[in-house]
């Protein structure tokens, strides 16, 4: 018998929510790409569903060259208007602008702490929160780490960091392992940090 393993309920039957679950939400990534990834898509996801942004990920790679900072500091007005006219992402003026913006950003963190990596992982002591959520009721929205990364963006500029926002992030990026207790990645996932 073919038994389905027990999951967090938000993922919820969606096969490419379902495998973002299963092989990416809460793995800790130290890739400064990957990093710097997951902060555009987690803000570019504001007011809409993971799901739908999820759905745009590849487009989102094609579109900003595979997330490279260094590329998409030097993008022009040009360049934003070519984005504006791309179906493949969030058309919204705001959010393209702050991917820019926040790439320039990332830069000077790297001068500052040598990688986006050393920055954010700072914030959790270079070790994943384990949280033990029983219910998806239980996990907050955003805590004082979060807040605390919040404000040290938008003071070095960053915009679309809320501390929701950054929330998110540090739960898809493993900094916090926010898997419910009965959710079978949970171990999976506690044993890669």
């Amino acid at each position: 018998m073919n038994q389905e393993k027990a999951r967090c309920g938000w993922c919820g039957t969606d096969p490419l929510y379902v495998v973002y679950h299963d092989t990416e939400w809460g793995v800790p990534v130290h890739d400064d790409r990957l990093l710097f990834e997951f902060l555009v898509l987690e803000g570019a996801q504001a007011g809409l569903s993971w799901l739908t942004i999820l759905r745009k990920r590849e487009n989102y790679r094609q579109a900003l060259e595979n997330f490279a900072c260094e590329r998409l500091a030097g993008y022009t007005e040009d360049d934003v208007a070519r984005l504006m006219a791309d179906p493949g992402i969030v058309r919204n003026r705001l959010k393209i602008a702050s991917t820019i913006k926040n790439a320039r950003g990332v830069l000077t963190i790297k001068e500052e702490f040598g990688s986006l990596d050393a920055f954010f992982w700072r914030y959790v002591d270079g070790a994943p929160v384990r949280n033990r959520w029983q219910r998806l009721s239980e996990v907050p929205a955003r805590t004082r780490l979060s807040d605390l990364m919040s404000r040290d963006l938008k003071k070095r500029g960053f915009s679309f960091v809320g501390s929701t926002i950054c929330y998110a992030f540090m739960q898809a990026v493993g900094m916090v392992n926010d898997h419910l207790t009965g959710c079978f990645r949970r171990r999976e996932v506690a044993r890669l940090g």
